[in-house]
């Protein structure tokens, strides 16, 4: 049997090249116009694993789904970083000039910022995902509808592409997680990443003393984000990605941050992408 992999977007989004890095070509994919959507698919077991845009170097994290992870009981076995190329493109024929309107995920609209301001004509619009809108296009065949989206939604859509890589930055990646409903798959010598989730009391210095165990321990901080717990005001959950040579070095550190924190979860131990 196929694997089945849950996307957020369809066949040609950003999520469908990192499922073929990722997996390669023998898989299912399990098209999910939405975050949440592709957590239902996973709890479900519709889907055997998931993969999850998580941060931008242009954009930054993107919040919502660190929350996610942790509320459903979800886990991160993998990342995956992917430099991101936009392209405009159109209904075959058209050019630059017939285009009223460019359509297309709210993350790729803003890293190409910079390009949409030169083309005041065109009424910037959001929608659900990058290859969606060059699906519609194709389907209803819109004039004067442009989308933003890989090269690869231009060739499985028979769209012409009027102007190429016109995001921001050249130098643009999103960070991926793989994300399932059960927790690591690697032997402990591969593992060499982690992501945890903890809460800090109101005392002074408690962040401080965590991150101090995380150098103790010979941990490299890659990455620290805070997001507001709701039911209590103004007290805040972190979520840390740490990298380390051994994994030894994590489990005592583990130890020790279990017994300084509130709620101290690991959220995903795997191999580091980027090492």
């Amino acid at each position: 049997m196929k694997l089945k992999i849950a996307i957020q977007g369809i066949k040609g989004s950003n999520h469908h090249q990192v499922a073929k890095d990722y997996y390669g070509d023998k898989i299912e994919l399990v098209e999910c116009l939405s975050f949440h959507g592709l957590v239902d698919q996973l709890l479900s077991g519709a889907a055997d694993k998931g993969i999850m845009a998580i941060e931008n170097s242009i954009a930054g994290s993107i919040i919502p789904n660190y929350a996610l992870v942790y509320d459903n009981g979800l886990h991160i076995i993998g990342e995956h970083y992917l430099n991101i190329h936009h392209h405009l493109m159109v209904s075959k024929g058209e050019g630059l000039n017939d285009i009223k309107e460019v359509r297309s995920h709210p993350m790729a609209l803003l890293q190409c910022r910079e390009y949409l301001k030169t083309v005041p004509h065109i009424k910037v619009v959001e929608d659900v995902d990058t290859a969606e809108t060059a699906k519609q296009i194709q389907e209803r065949d819109l004039k004067g509808i442009a989308a933003i989206a890989p090269k690869v939604a231009a060739e499985l859509y028979g769209l012409d592409i009027v102007a190429t890589d016109i995001q921001t930055i050249k130098n643009n990646a999103t960070r991926f997680i793989i994300v399932k409903t059960k927790n690591k798959e690697l032997p402990k010598e591969d593992i060499n990443k982690a992501s945890v989730r903890f809460i800090t009391d109101h005392k002074r210095g408690s962040l401080a003393a965590m991150l101090n165990v995380m150098s103790d321990c010979n941990l490299n901080l890659t990455k620290i984000q805070s997001l507001p717990i709701i039911e209590t005001p103004w007290k805040y959950a972190f979520f840390v990605d740490v990298t380390f040579d051994g994994y030894a070095n994590f489990e005592k550190a583990k130890a020790l941050l279990n017994i300084m924190s509130e709620d101290f979860k690991v959220l995903g131990e795997y191999k580091n992408a980027r090492g």
